[in-house]
């Protein structure tokens, strides 16, 4: 299986029109991953309520793209979702992702979504099945299950 992007992906592509096209802080040093969305009414479930499928997504994306930044050309296998109080729409949502584990097969990352004042409003925790070894070998986590 071949990674490749062309621009349209629904959370980060730039070419996509209907997409999110969310732009990234990445921290290859940290294995970490930062980013801000404000949630319009078209992505509402309850009123004023960002909808779980949204939340959703934007953890496995922190996650995702993190891994593929890193190198790593990994798919989710797994994702698990805590939601802690509802995401309010039209306001700043900061998404965060982090590498926590890497090893020959798989990798785990975590991430969570807060409003600006650090309130957690979810967390995702994923293992992502490594497709093949990292392009950089000198990025997988020291101490972390070796890569």
């Amino acid at each position: 299986m071949k990674f490749e992007t062309y621009g349209n992906c629904f959370v980060c592509g730039e070419n996509n029109p209907n997409g999110l096209r969310l732009s990234f802080e990445i921290d290859k040093e940290r294995q970490t991953l930062k980013t801000t969305f404000s949630a319009s009414p078209t992505f509402q479930g309850w009123d004023g309520i960002v909808h779980g499928g949204i939340i959703c997504t934007l953890l496995d994306e922190a996650m995702a793209k993190l891994a593929y930044e890193l190198g790593y050309q990994a798919v989710t296998a797994a994702l698990e979702v805590k939601f802690k109080k509802p995401a309010p729409i039209l306001e700043p949502l900061c998404i965060y992702g982090e590498i926590t584990e890497v090893n020959k097969r798989l990798l785990r990352a975590k991430a969570h979504v807060a409003k600006e004042d650090g309130t957690i409003l979810a967390t995702g925790i994923s293992t992502f099945l490594i497709q093949r070894p990292p392009l950089t070998p000198s990025l997988s986590p020291a101490g972390r299950g070796g890569g």
